[in-house]
Formats: structure tokens, C-alpha cells, sequence
């Protein structure tokens, strides 16, 4: 702890000469700590090295070398390390390993501390209320910000349970308040946020430590939905790969398609493809431009930058077992396809179910929503608040508008232009939100899909409830039922409160407000920079509790 705190200090703060030497000598100690650590677990414990840890083990002794090395020629002043590129610098590279330690440090810790039979919803809970917090230290460093601009503690309280849960909503102006190592920062909280604080420590705990404890195994399992524990290091492993993968290529894509547009050098034009990759797939709807992605220089010609967009916010909103179940398919239907070239079809795995009922109710709702949204906002706003673009430009909108409420909230086209019976639409689709186990908030597709299906089974007057000619089972049916009905509760007193604390703001607006946070959308009317200090509070509660989730908080 006392090293991850030098280095946020470090990189935090503007450090005169005296406090340099200090966190200088702070590095140095917590080096040579380390070193004896690892040499005595090296020589007296290597027949305990597990398997899973060789790796780490021999990552760990080459930056241990390469540091003590460079360490070695600057004392013997053999060469100047100014004249090494800069990652070989000895500082960068010490930076890089003590950072490396003090994270699978703390990793180990959490482990523990889940061993300790912990309730898996009462830690999940915890683990995002610690990210926040952390999150808003690290918001107020004086070099998050830029020059002259003062973060109140509630601002960032509020950016950081936004950037965590992953929703958008902010009261500041993103690219005025936040230098480059705060829009770093917000990355970083986003990602962590997508991805789950359980999920990136049991990732270190399985692939670097060795293994956790059986209870963990439990716990972890129930937090990733996995079926058996003989899938639930490949269900790690395919969250965190496709989520990079998915992110990477985003990223790529999106650099292309803006590439020498914006005025921006090569490596702006990079860190902001990369930024709103990472924030569409994560569904967080947070972008580094002023006007969100509504600049009219971004609005005209960029339709393929719209397009990418909405892609990741759809892959994004479907969550880790879709993609995974869809891999599936994708894999099998191109086998089968390579086997019938080489005639040794007959010798494959059939399957007759290879596409499991919650891909089907998933895809299917998030065709209809998709669709049944774009028309309507194109029936809408074709003449209205899309009037000024060309008719191209108009459907890549309309799809875009009917993708980004389904949790991302990036905003285009201005929201205080739509009509009424436009931002009806809008709030339905953030209430309805997207797939279970996904980045996405509101109620979910899958609970949308069964309290349908269970108000036809009696309108019908069947005794059960079916989908695709599957039974749902009835403890489904009650779920969805108290999610509904919590969720409805949760907004409605939420709203309430929100009136009175601000009357001066029309109640339409609030609402829209409280529907976005709880539904972790982020889009706004343009009132959370209005908004008083107990409300962004409130907010912030909403953003929570829309995140983590309602019945996990119970």
C-alpha cells in the first residue's frame, strides 16, 4: 500500500525537490524489499511454484534483472541511462515492477479476504463502493485536472460512481476539467467498472498466483453465472479476452474512420479511439469531446464512426455468455462447413440446441428494440431534430439514437430538440436496458422478455409460461417480477425526492434524470450541471444501486 501510494503520489502531484527524494528513497526501499522477498521464495519455496505461476515467476526475475542491471551501470556509471530508450529507463522499469508487485500484493489480499466467506453479493457490493472511492482520490490529484480548474469532493464523487458503473452522467464538461492523466484515470475506472473489480483479481489470483481458495471458486462462480467449476477458468478467460479483443479492434476501427479529420496529432487521434472503444463496449457513454460525439464537424461524414459505435454498444449490451455462446455457433456452423469441403462432416459433433434459450430471447429482443426504436425515431424526428442533416445521415442517427439508450448514452443530435413522444421512447428503451450479465442497467431484456411471455401465458390461461417452446420456471417468473416492481419503486422515490430538492427544474427533466441514472445511461436534458449537491448524491446512489443491482443490494 505504501508503494501504490508513492506512485500516486508521484504521478499526482507536483513534487519539489525534497518530496522527490522521499518518494525516490521510497522506491528504492520497497525494491530492495521485494528483491529479498523473491530471492527467498525463489531458493527456500521454488518446489511450491505452481504451474499456473511459472510464468509470472520468470516475467517477475527478467525485470528484476533488467532493473538491477541498470541500476548496476548507473552506480558503476559505465553509460549514461539518458542515452537508453525510455523503456529502459532503470526508474520506468522500477515503476513498472513495483506496480506489477503491489497489484498481485493486493489481488492476494482480496483472495484471502473472500476465503474468509464473505457473502458473494455483500463483497461485490464493496468492491465497487472501494473502486469508487479510490477513483475519487485519484480524480482530485492536482494533475488530473487541468490548469486553473478547481474538482469539488462531490464532483468527483459523482464522475467516479459514473465512470465505475459505468454510466455517462456528468456535471462537468469531460475535455475542460480533465487533463490527459484524468481522462487516463476515467479510462481506467471504466474498464475496471466493465469488467468487475472480482473478475480482474480472480484473473491474477487463477492465471498469476496459482489458484484460490475453494470458497472464492464458489463465490467467483455465482458473480460470473458459470455452471461448473471445470468452466470457470475458460469463462475468465473469455471475459477478459473478448473484452480486449472486442476493445482493440473497436479501437482500430474507430481510428480509421476519423483518421486525420479531427486536427489532432497521430497519437490524440489513438488515445480517443481507444477512449470511446473502451467506453461504447462498456456501455459508459463517456467521450473526451465538449459536445459528447454531437460536434457538427463529427455529425456530418463520420456515419461509419456512428456505425462502429453503435456496434459496440450492442456487443457490449449482451453480456459475456451471448458472445461466448455465439463464438460457439459461429465455430461449429464454420466447421461443419470446412468438414463437408474435406467430406469428413460425418465425423463432427451435432448439436441440437447449440444456440441456448437466453441467446435466443437476447437476440431477439435486442433486434425488435433496435429496429422498433430506429423507426420511431426516424418517424419522429426525420423533419425535427434531425431536419438538418442529409437522408443518410438521418438513418445512421436514427440507429444510433435507438442503440446508445440501451445504457450507453453517448449523445449526437441534441436531446432538448426531440419531441415529447421521442424522449417517451428514449426513456422506455433506458428502462428496459440491455442483456443479464452484461455492462448494460435497467430492468434487462431477458426479465422484459419473460413478464411478456408470462402475461400471455394468462391471457391465454395456460398454467405455465413458455418461450420458444422452453417452460420458464416460476423462480424466473418471480424475479422478474420483484425486479420490475423494484425498479419502478426505486425511481418513483427517487423522483420524489428529486422534486423536492429541485423545484425551479421542470419535473419532466428530473425524471428523464433519474431514469438515466438508474438505468446507468447517462444521457441528460442538459440539468446535471444545475443539479445541488444533495442531489448529484442522490444520483450518485441511483448510479449504484442501477450497477451493482437492486436485488444483489437487498
Amino acid at each position: 500500500m505504501v508503494t501504490i501510494g508513492a506512485i500516486v503520489v508521484d504521478y499526482g502531484f507536483l513534487l519539489d525537490g525534497a518530496e522527490r527524494r522521499v518518494i525516490d528513497f521510497i522506491y528504492r526501499l520497497s525494491w530492495w524489499c521485494y528483491l529479498l522477498l523473491f530471492l527467498l521464495q525463489l531458493f527456500f519455496g521454488w518446489r511450491r511454484i505452481k504451474r499456473n505461476s511459472v510464468f509470472l515467476t520468470a516475467f517477475v526475475g527478467v525485470l528484476f534483472f533488467l532493473s538491477a542491471l541498470l541500476r548496476f551501470f548507473e552506480q558503476g556509471d559505465v553509460g549514461r541511462l539518458t542515452d537508453l530508450p525510455f523503456y529502459l529507463n532503470n526508474l520506468f522499469v522500477e515503476k513498472i515492477l513495483l506496480l506489477l508487485l503491489s497489484a498481485l500484493d493486493v489481488s492476494r489480499g482480496i483472495i484471502d479476504f473472500i476465503n474468509k466467506k464473505t457473502n458473494p453479493a455483500m463483497l461485490m457490493a464493496a468492491c465497487f463502493a472501494l473502486l469508487i472511492g479510490v477513483g475519487t482520490l485519484l480524480l482530485l490529484l492536482p494533475r488530473s485536472t487541468l490548469a486553473g480548474v478547481h474538482l469539488s469532493l462531490v464532483d468527483a464523487l459523482f464522475v467516479s460512481t459514473s465512470a465505475v458503473c459505468v454510466t455517462g452522467l456528468s456535471p462537468l464538461d469531460v475535455a475542460a476539467t480533465f487533463s490527459l492523466e484524468g481522462q487516463i484515470v476515467l479510462l481506467l475506472l471504466i474498464q475496471a467498472g466493465g469488467l468487475g473489480v472480482m473478475t480482474i483479481t480472480s484473473f491474477f489470483a487463477l492465471f498469476f498466483m496459482g489458484g484460490t481458495g475453494l470458497y472464492s471458486q464458489f463465490a467467483l462462480r455465482d458473480m460470473l453465472g458459470s455452471d461448473t467449476f471445470g468452466s470457470l477458468v475458460a469463462t475468465l478467460l473469455n471475459i477478459v479476452g473478448f473484452t480486449f479483443f472486442i476493445e482493440a479492434v473497436g479501437a482500430v476501427a474507430l481510428w480509421l474512420s476519423v483518421k486525420g479529420t479531427m486536427g489532432m496529432s497521430v497519437q490524440q487521434e489513438f488515445f480517443f479511439s481507444l477512449f470511446h472503444s473502451v467506453s461504447a463496449f462498456c456501455n459508459a457513454g463517456f467521450s473526451t469531446l465538449s459536445d459528447n460525439l454531437g460536434g457538427d464537424f463529427l455529425l456530418r461524414g463520420h456515419n461509419m464512426f456512428f456505425l462502429i459505435i453503435t456496434l459496440l454498444v450492442i456487443l457490449g449490451s449482451m453480456g459475456y455468455p451471448i458472445l461466448v455462446n455465439l463464438k460457439k455457433i459461429v465455430f461449429y456452423y464454420l466447421g461443419r462447413l470446412i468438414g463437408r469441403l474435406f467430406g469428413r462432416d460425418a465425423m463432427l459433433t451435432r448439436y441440437r440446441h447449440i444456440m441456448n434459450i437466453n441467446t435466443k430471447i437476447v437476440l431477439s429482443m435486442t433486434l425488435l428494440l433496435l429496429v422498433g426504436g430506429a423507426l420511431l425515431m426516424a418517424l419522429f424526428e426525420w423533419n425535427g431534430a434531425f431536419a438538418a442533416l442529409p437522408p443518410s445521415d438521418k438513418i445512421v442517427q436514427s440507429l444510433f439514437t435507438a442503440a446508445v439508450p440501451r445504457t450507453a448514452g453517448f449523445g449526437s443530435v441534441s436531446l432538448t430538440g426531440f419531441s415529447s413522444a421521442a424522449i417517451v421512447v428514449y426513456v422506455f428503451l433506458m428502462w428496459v436496458g440491455g442483456a443479464s450479465q452484461s455492462t448494460a442497467g435497467g430492468i434487462k431484456v431477458n426479465t422484459l422478455a419473460v413478464a411478456y411471455a408470462n402475461m400471455l401465458s394468462v391471457m391465454r390461461g395456460h398454467r405455465v409460461v413458455v418461450l420458444f417452446g422452453r417452460e420458464i420456471s416460476s423462480d424466473s417468473q418471480r424475479r422478474a417480477s420483484a425486479v420490475i416492481f423494484g425498479s419502478i419503486l426505486i425511481i418513483a422515490s427517487a423522483f420524489f425526492v428529486l422534486l423536492i430538492l429541485e423545484p425551479e427544474i421542470p419535473p419532466g427533466q428530473l425524471f428523464f434524470e433519474t431514469v438515466s441514472a438508474y438505468s446507468t445511461v447517462g444521457a441528460g436534458l442538459g440539468v446535471t450541471p444545475l443539479l445541488g449537491s444533495a442531489s448529484k448524491l442522490l444520483l450518485s446512489l441511483l448510479m449504484f444501486l442501477g450497477r451493482v443491482g437492486f436485488m444483489t443490494v437487498l
